[in-house]
């Protein structure tokens, strides 16, 4: 795995914390890998719907 550096918002932040310490996640990098994968999941379906030949 890759180490990426970012600076986002201290309120985006007390969020994720907020999702740590509920027990959604177990980690902060963990929710931003989830939250990215869902960015990716949701740009493929979206190039899908323009492209309907490109899912097998």
């Amino acid at each position: 795995m890759e180490r990426v550096t970012l600076r986002i918002p201290e309120q985006q932040i007390a969020g994720v914390e907020q999702m740590v310490d509920t027990g959604e996640f177990p980690n902060r990098s963990e929710a931003i890998r989830s939250a990215v994968r869902e960015m990716l999941n949701e740009q493929e379906d979206h190039e899908d719907e323009t492209r309907p030949w490109a899912k097998v």
